[in-house]
């Protein structure tokens, strides 16, 4: 009796999702374009970030070489968003990394997914509206935060901020309203942001090529300490030398500079919310994901080389990089410009932040895993208005009580896991077995196909029965007999993951943990992650040697199966890297969302009532009322 309660409850914690793709019936409004998912990806990646984040690195991190940080963490970045792009092609509806996990893992693995993304926008929302008051209190000369230091200080040392921010709490309730009313008119304040911020980008990139000096890239002994020299007299601490040239830190500040400017490209990710806003989603998301991380890199590397082209990286101000560079250079009433770009820079970031949650929420709702009333949808404006108000209204509310300086690395925690589990379900379903074809990919395929492509349907459909009698043996591992999926295939394939994903994750703990031990040659330790790296590259070749799905897709994540490998890698190495206090907070916050699951999700899950039917109808005739000869494609 308990052996069975424990197999039905394991059950229900992996029971995935069926999508069906063979209707495009939304609730929702679909008037995105591609410009405007563009707009939105570059304007929630390319946010304040750039105006600071680039002094901060080059100064004490990477020297000059910081471009080059820029585009290893890029490189990085768009290996998540290769994997994102195929699901959006794949799975063209709302809900993200969510809904991609609970299609490929499970129900337990989603509903970890969207809360820890549910959590991300929340503290990036609120964080961002602080930054935004405060970047404008600092334009205006502070009054704003003098006022409200004097009347209405909160005396609540590392619990509350140290005043209530009025200010962020009226912006996020404003752009709350403004979500609220329409996602087209939101996606146009967002390009005219975003276009704002592009120009004075644009205009920082120009003038710090035309002002700039080569000679800041190859800085000698003797001219640090001539410049040094003059700085203190000025009253301006310089950095440190290292080894002066264009490495002056070494590889070892490079690699710390491209984690650290891996977190500048987080952000693209809400384009995926859009499936079902978007005009052809399989076409737009894909293309929109890739796009937008390019203009993000053009704009980071730009900046980056224009910075440290104005000034020496030993004299970057990490506070005020951008303003003080054009000092420096003798374009002082350049900063007003600056202070323009920042400050649409956070708008069009805090548009960003604020867009993808209610359709997280909305997502999980509709499915059951929250309570359901979050997935009402507005008959006028077709947007998820319950969701969008109640996510505004605790945004607003932490914005306006916290300083949020101790939460911001619980953002990264929730990304990385759904950048890593989206690369995980991306590696599984392309080696699985297709369950069906719909009449609409089969007409499509009859108008638009090749030959081959046919052949390879007719193959597929043809041979399913016979397929998936396919038996195990040891053999199949290295040399499976199917040409395409099957179940046998796609099992292996399953485990494979399962596996080199542990393997992969102890390896980063000892990366992360014992990295100057295995510097300094420590035998125990470099023999152990040989291990790991060896039994990870047998199941990788296990993995490769698999047959994948022929399915046609308008994109697909080339390499299988190493790239998705490699982002898991990478971003399982910088969860790796947080400290004990970020994943305690982490654990207080699933802890919460467990109780949530177990105590209503689990037992409202649309699938869960889905199972029940399917039960109910099993002994009818395949010709009785309600049931269909024509089964809708499902995934």
């Amino acid at each position: 009796m308990l052996e069975t309660t424990m197999k039905s409850f394991g059950k229900k914690l992996i029971r995935r999702r069926v999508v069906d793709l063979s209707s495009e019936e939304t609730r929702f409004a679909r008037c995105l374009s591609i410009l405007d998912l563009i707009a939105l990806g570059v304007g929630s990646t390319l946010g304040a970030g750039v105006y600071v984040l680039a002094g901060e690195v080059a100064m004490e991190q990477a020297g000059p070489s910081i471009v080059l940080c820029f585009f290893i963490a890029a490189v990085s970045s768009v290996l998540a968003g290769l994997c994102y792009a195929e699901f959006g092609a794949r799975v063209p509806k709302a809900g993200s990394a969510y809904l991609y996990s609970f299609v490929t893992v499970g129900e337990i693995w989603a509903f970890t997914t969207g809360w820890n993304l549910i959590l991300s926008y929340v503290i990036g929302t609120a964080s961002v509206a602080r930054a935004w008051s405060s970047a404008f209190d600092n334009i205006i000369g502070n009054h704003i935060s003098t006022f409200f230091r004097n009347s209405t200080a909160l005396h609540f040392k590392n619990v509350l901020a140290e005043y209530p921010d009025f200010f962020a709490l009226f912006l996020v309730l404003l752009l709350t309203g403004l979500l609220a009313f329409g996602v087209s008119e939101s996606a146009l304040v967002n390009k005219i942001f975003t276009s704002i911020n592009l120009l004075v980008l644009s205009f920082v990139i120009v003038s710090g090529f035309v002002k700039g000096d080569v000679k800041n890239w190859s800085v000698s002994e003797e001219y640090y300490q001539n410049r040094s020299q003059e700085a203190l007299k000025s009253g301006i601490t310089p950095g440190k030398y290292g080894a002066g040239g264009f490495f002056p830190f070494g590889f070892e500040g490079i690699l710390s500079g491209a984690a650290t400017c891996f977190y500048a490209f987080v952000g693209f990710d809400c384009i995926a919310t859009t499936g079902e806003e978007a005009r052809n989603p399989q076409r737009s998301i894909p293309i929109s994901i890739i796009v937008s991380l390019l203009i993000c890199f053009l704009a980071y590397f730009g900046v980056s080389a224009a910075l440290t082209l104005m000034v020496p990286y030993f004299l970057v101000n990490k506070d005020s990089p951008l303003p003080e560079a054009f000092k420096e250079v003798g374009w002082e009433p350049a900063r007003y410009v600056v202070a323009i770009g920042s400050l649409c820079a956070l708008s069009a970031s805090l548009l960003g932040s604020m867009f993808p949650m209610p359709r997280v929420i909305y997502a999980m709702a509709e499915d059951g895993l929250l309570f359901k009333s979050l997935s009402r949808v507005h008959s006028r404006t077709k947007t998820p208005l319950v969701a969008t108000v109640v996510s505004g209204i605790i945004s607003a509310l932490m914005a306006f009580l916290f300083e949020l300086k101790d939460l911001v690395n619980l953002m990264s925690i929730g990304t990385l896991l759904a950048y890593s589990l989206v690369a995980v379900c991306v590696l599984i379903l392309r080696y699985q077995p297709e369950m069906g074809s719909s009449s609409k990919d089969v007409e499509m395929l009859e108008v638009n196909g090749s030959e081959e492509e046919k052949v390879i349907m007719n193959v597929s459909v043809n041979s399913n029965q016979t397929t998936l009698k396919e038996k195990f043996t040891w053999g199949s591992l290295f040399c499976p007999s199917a040409e395409i999926p099957t179940h046998t295939s796609g099992l292996i394939v399953y485990i494979s993951t399962t596996v080199v994903s542990i393997m992969i994750t102890v390896l980063c703990g000892i990366l992360a943990q014992e990295g100057k031990a295995l510097m300094n040659g420590n035998i125990g330790w470099v023999v152990a992650c040989a291990l790991l790296l060896g039994i990870s590259l047998v199941i990788t070749i296990i993995i490769w040697r698999q047959p994948e799905s022929k399915k046609r897709l308008t994109f697909k994540v080339p390499a299988l199966p190493v790239l998705p490998l490699f982002s898991i890698f990478v971003n399982v190495y910088l969860m790796m890297q947080l400290d004990a206090g970020t994943w305690a907070r982490f654990a207080v916050w699933m802890a919460i969302g467990f109780a949530i699951y177990f105590g209503y999700g689990i037992r409202h899950s649309v699938e869960a009532q889905t199972t029940q039917q399917s039960q109910l109808t099993t002994n009818k005739p395949l010709n009785s009322a309600g049931s269909d000869p024509n089964p809708d494609t499902a995934i």
